[in-house]
C-alpha cells in the first residue's frame, strides 16, 4: 500500500499523541473524547478525518473486522490482535505469530492477495467473571510459537 505524505498539522499531532498513549486499542469515539480535552472545539469530523489521513500514511492502523466497530492502533509495529468474545477488548500478541502465505491457499472463486491473523478468547477480566476492565492491566498477550 502506498503511503500518502500530508503535513501534520497541530490537531494531528494531538490526535496520533493522544492514540500511542494508550494500548486500549480505541474507536473514534473513544479517541473524539481524550483529544477534546486537549482541544476542545475539535470536531468529531475533523477527528475522523485526522485518523483516515494516518492511517493512509501508515502512522497509525485501521483495525476493522465484519464483527465489531473501527478500532484504531498507534502501534504500528507488526503485531496480530485478540479480541475477547464476552466483553469486545481488544489486546496485542507479542511477538506475532507467522502469518499465512496468501500465495499457498486457494479459495475457490477468489484470488487471494493477503491475510490477517486474529485471535479470539477471553481477557483475563471475564476469564474470572469480572465484567470491569482495567486499563492497568497488561495488553499484550504473551506467547511461545515453536517455529
Amino acid at each position: 500500500m502506498a503511503r500518502t505524505q500530508t503535513r501534520m498539522t497541530r490537531q494531528r499531532a494531538i490526535i496520533l499523541e493522544e492514540l500511542r498513549k494508550t494500548q486500549t486499542h480505541p474507536t473514534v469515539d473513544e479517541i473524539y473524547g481524550m483529544v477534546k480535552k486537549r482541544l476542545p472545539r475539535i470536531s468529531l469530523g475533523t477527528v475522523y478525518r485526522n485518523l483516515d489521513l494516518l492511517a493512509g500514511s501508515g502512522d497509525i492502523i485501521r483495525m476493522e473486522s465484519a464483527s465489531s466497530v473501527k478500532r484504531f492502533d498507534g502501534n504500528t509495529i507488526p503485531h496480530q490482535h485478540v479480541r475477547c468474545v464476552k466483553c469486545g477488548r481488544i489486546g496485542d500478541v507479542i511477538p506475532p505469530c507467522k502469518e499465512p502465505d496468501p500465495r499457498k491457499v486457494e479459495a475457490r472463486n477468489f484470488i487471494i492477495t493477503a491475510s490477517k491473523v486474529e485471535f479470539e478468547g477471553l481477557c483475563s477480566s471475564c476469564a474470572a467473571g469480572d465484567n470491569l476492565v482495567s486499563e492497568s492491566e497488561p495488553e499484550e498477550i504473551r506467547h511461545s510459537m515453536a517455529s
